[in-house]
């Protein structure tokens, strides 16, 4: 079976000689509930990522942000507009933006001014487990971090949205009252199958967001379901996730190299194409690399 052109909806570069990254600098915690990057703490660039998806028929690459920090946010955009003006790729460019930032407006002008960049993304993961969660409190139903949500569209900007499930309900509540601003969940919804009612929150959740038209989703970070993951133990998520939103609306990522954490790039990508195995060639062209083209304006025509 030919594989289909692939547009890699979610990957990131970075180059740890620059400021920032703090995350992946030394002491690395442990006690978070993904374990330490230690594993992935050295400088993954362009070549390094089109050696390791060589084998996978490579039609798009979709940067977004690495966490290098809010002071850093403007240097990594002109970083990987450098990267695509010489080299073709990233095709399309996700950027940090903090849409509580009382200077927001003049951040993603600045973002927008690169033509990579096609959305922004701010990591808004609370949960009431201190390890688990990567802000001190829900952000997310502050006025000011909604009224930043619904400035998205004047720039034209999607939004990437990396939270858990039990925050997905009002989010989807606000992004129903912002259909202008496409909206892309992140990593499969990061269900967090140890809490109680875990999987139920990840359906509700999940559910919220594809009742929007203007809402679709990534199938990656199967490691952030279950760090141990298979094919088997991630097959009924990803069908359930597909049969929730339709192949239109599903991109599918490497989310590399943070993945590698679980898993090598052959394997991740092997998994999705056996699960994906009983879907029409139309169907898998849409998760492959249709839904992110159009998605993110890439322009490729898949």
């Amino acid at each position: 079976m030919d594989r289909p052109a692939f547009v890699d909806a979610h990957a990131h570069l970075w180059d740890l000689s620059r400021p920032g990254y703090d995350w992946l600098r030394p002491p690395f915690r442990d006690d978070g509930g993904w374990g330490s990057p230690a594993a992935i703490a050295t400088t993954y660039l362009l070549d390094d990522y089109l050696a390791e998806t060589a084998a996978w028929n490579l039609a798009g690459m979709v940067h977004v942000e690495a966490g290098a920090g809010a002071a850093q946010a403007m240097a990594e955009t002109r970083w990987l507009q450098a990267t695509a003006d010489a080299r073709g790729r990233p095709d399309a460019v996700v950027a940090f933006a903090a849409l509580d930032d009382p200077d927001l407006d003049r951040l993603l002008d600045f973002h927008v001014g690169h033509r990579a960049v096609r959305g922004v993304r701010h990591i808004v993961n609370w949960h009431t487990d201190p390890a688990l969660a990567y802000t001190p409190r829900d952000r997310t139903g502050d006025p000011a971090w909604q009224a930043g949500y619904a400035r998205l569209a004047r720039h034209g900007l999607s939004f990437d949205l990396h939270c858990y499930p039990r925050q997905m309900p009002g989010l989807a509540a606000l992004a129903r009252r912002h259909p202008d601003v496409p909206v892309v969940v992140d990593h499969m919804g990061l269900a967090i199958a140890r809490d109680p009612g875990g999987w139920d929150d990840w359906r509700t959740g999940l559910r919220a967001f594809a009742a929007l038209p203007h809402a679709a989703i990534k199938l990656s970070g199967a490691g952030f379901l279950h760090r141990g993951w298979t094919a088997d133990s991630v097959r009924a998520p990803v069908l359930e996730a597909i049969d929730l939103f339709g192949p239109d609306r599903v991109m599918i990522a490497t989310n590399f190299p943070t993945d590698r954490l679980f898993g090598s790039l052959d394997r991740t990508l092997g998994a999705y194409e056996a699960i994906l195995a009983g879907f029409s060639a139309d169907e898998r062209r849409a998760m492959w690399g249709r839904t992110a083209d159009r998605f993110y304006r890439l322009g490729l025509g898949l």
